[in-house]
């Protein structure tokens, strides 16, 4: 016998109701087809199941395919991870395609894109070099890109043109420069743009560096960023690639510099792809720039987060936009 005095509810009364007569938020309609031994990815891309992230991945493309047919910006902000797996050559093909409008960059991606155009090689062992000094010691990233900040200032231009200008009247090997961002996004003049925080980078260790020179060419590219996002407004995306703090904050900072200029950047999509789902991302990638603007809560902006290696879902990705996937229009909700 139990000392509580409370004693467990009977269930024999509870009310019950027929399966049939529920709404159910999933049904067999939208369940995954079984991909073909030799189908072709368009088909396997329809074969995903019509639920969460597959879905999600539906609309996202849609978007994008919607801000091109609109020519609105496509602006795409790159994390250092996203560059050093080696996703140069996948953005380069974008951008042939017209899916690229701008890219944003943190100083990190800026960093191995450098040294992948300048060498045909990236990321160091952080581990080893810390114990014995040598970390981010290499001697031609800390002087170029040093170099290239101080001309960026002079000339007044941004750090990522100056980059790009800088890896151009160079000599390099045909597979470094076919792999490197900043140099073909400089040839097919499309911005990019990059966003620092003084003392995150190795080059910021340099005995050349001049923090007066490196702020002047990354506010110049904030404000260059600023002008890009304007141009999402009426159908415009933005993806975010691997930064959990740095561009999520410079995409809310220049949401706020387009809206207090009066473009309401209405209808436009947004979407963070990283390997978890950070606050700043999603608050300010995700949610907060495409919430409603008006008092009856309604809006047609979109923002998604999928979730997963970028070596993996930027391919898939890529090949969904060129495949012109998925055929009906709209963005799935």
């Amino acid at each position: 016998m139990s000392v509580y005095s409370i004693q467990p509810i009977t269930l024999g009364a509870l009310r019950t109701y027929p399966l049939a007569s529920r709404k159910s938020k999933v049904g067999v309609g939208e369940f995954a087809k079984v991909p073909a031994a030799h189908g072709s990815l368009p088909k396997f891309l329809d074969a995903l199941p019509r639920i969460l992230a597959g879905n999600d991945l539906r609309g996202v493309a849609a978007a994008i395919h919607e801000a091109k047919r609109r020519r609105k910006a496509i602006l795409w902000g790159l994390g250092g991870h996203v560059v050093k797996v080696g996703l140069g050559p996948v953005i380069n093909d974008l951008m042939r395609r017209g899916f690229v409008s701008g890219i944003a960059m943190n100083g990190a991606a800026l960093v191995h894109d450098f040294e992948i155009a300048l060498s045909g090689g990236t990321s160091e062992d952080v581990d080893a070099g810390l114990k014995t000094g040598d970390f981010g010691m290499a001697t031609e990233t800390g002087l170029f890109l040093n170099q290239i900040a101080v001309s960026a200032s002079f000339h007044a231009i941004g750090y990522g043109e100056a980059t790009g200008k800088f890896l151009a009247g160079r000599k390099l090997r045909p597979e470094n420069a076919k792999a490197s961002i900043l140099l073909q996004a400089f040839k097919r003049k499309i911005p990019v743009t990059v966003h620092l925080a003084i003392g995150t980078d190795i080059p910021h260790m340099h005995p050349m560096a001049d923090g007066a020179a490196l702020g002047l060419s990354t506010h110049h590219d904030f404000r260059l960023f600023c002008a890009l996002v304007a141009g999402m407004d009426g159908g415009g995306a933005y993806l975010n690639w691997g930064s959990a703090v740095m561009l999520p904050e410079i995409f809310l900072k220049a949401v706020a510099v387009a809206r207090n200029q009066k473009i309401s950047l209405a209808h436009i999509a947004t979407a963070n792809f990283d390997f978890i789902q950070h606050y700043r991302p999603s608050q300010n990638v995700v949610k907060r720039p495409v919430a409603p603007l008006n008092s009856k809560g309604t809006t047609s902006s979109r923002g998604w987060a999928i979730t997963g290696h970028h070596e993996l879902l930027m391919p898939l990705l890529a090949g969904a936009l060129a495949a012109g996937w998925p055929k009906k229009p709209g963005r799935p909700k």
